[in-house]
């Protein structure tokens, strides 16, 4: 049995490609796991195509149904767009915003910005994705993303906020002590470097700059980790000499657990920037956050 299928039965899909759950899928939509199921193997005889691959314990996209819900995603979010439009006319700010964000920019979000943003707004539901992957926040469904400007797509439309950020080489008085200070990064090559692994899986190389020269380093070292906030305990704990933000050595530096090394090499850079689609309607909730981000300046 062909047919066009209706928009909650495409909402429905792909709220469960989204929560690979039907039980998480008809919580978020305000339905029984039972109607989600007789929902989707209706949609599925009108459309003559295997969506879902289904067992007891998980449910997957078929191929056909990764590429609809793919060409679905930015044609709902727009409809959610459209519709939040209309709270304009009321006045309010409502429903759920979605932002990915790295985990420095949720941190840095949580000191004022988000405090400020639900007190103000209490009819809208706040959801902080952090993970370190670049993602396309249009393809997952995203409202707007967080990232450092220089990974901000260019077909975004970006805001500023946290004032401009370091990327600094630190290390413990004790580990320093015992070795010969780094002057210049290619000392670096004879220290014990605490590495960072990028989302793709390949080591982070130390990027430097001084008087308009530019490094990069494939540094040596033993141990490799993919969280500053790990990297900053590891340099602490005297393991070797790490390459992190300063808001993530921020803490350590101030109890003088942390020193800094090559100064003169680490300026600053733009800090973190929210960006979104310039090309789609802005939903009301996203308007608003992007007010009280620059109220209280991240």
């Amino acid at each position: 049995m062909n047919g066009k299928p209706g928009l909650p039965e495409l909402t429905a899909l792909a709220a469960i490609v989204s929560h690979r759950s039907f039980r998480k899928a008809a919580d978020d939509l305000g339905l029984s796991p039972s109607t989600l199921s007789h929902m989707m193997r209706t949609l599925e005889r009108r459309m003559g195509v295997r969506l879902l691959n289904r067992t007891t314990r998980s449910v997957a996209p078929t191929e056909a149904g990764e590429r609809l819900v793919s060409r679905l995603r930015p044609l709902l979010s727009d409809i959610d767009a459209a519709l939040a439009e209309v709270d304009d006319f009321r006045g309010l700010a409502s429903g759920t915003l979605r932002i990915n964000t790295s985990e420095i920019g949720a941190r840095l979000l949580l000191g004022s910005v988000v405090p400020a943003f639900l007190q103000r707004y209490p009819q809208v539901a706040l959801d902080l994705v952090t993970e370190g992957r670049l993602v396309d926040i249009v393809a997952e469904g995203f409202d707007a993303g967080i990232r450092l400007g220089e990974a901000v797509p260019q077909d975004m439309v970006a805001v500023r906020f946290g004032g401009p950020t370091r990327f600094i080489a630190v290390a413990s008085p004790a580990y320093l002590a015992v070795r010969t200070v780094p002057r210049v990064p290619d000392d670096l090559r004879d220290q014990a470097c605490i590495r960072f692994r990028l989302p793709s899986g390949k080591p982070y190389r130390w990027e430097f700059e001084k008087h308009g020269q530019e490094i990069a380093i494939d540094v040596p070292g033993a141990l490799t980790l993919d969280n500053m906030e790990l990297m900053a305990e590891a340099a602490a704990g005297g393991m070797g000499i790490a390459y992190i933000s300063d808001k993530s050595a921020k803490p350590y530096l101030d109890r003088g657990a942390l020193v800094g090394v090559l100064e003169d090499w680490c300026p600053p850079i733009p800090g973190l920037f929210l960006y979104y689609p310039g090309h789609r309607l802005v939903p009301p909730a996203l308007r608003a956050f992007i007010d009280v981000l620059k109220e209280t300046k991240g």
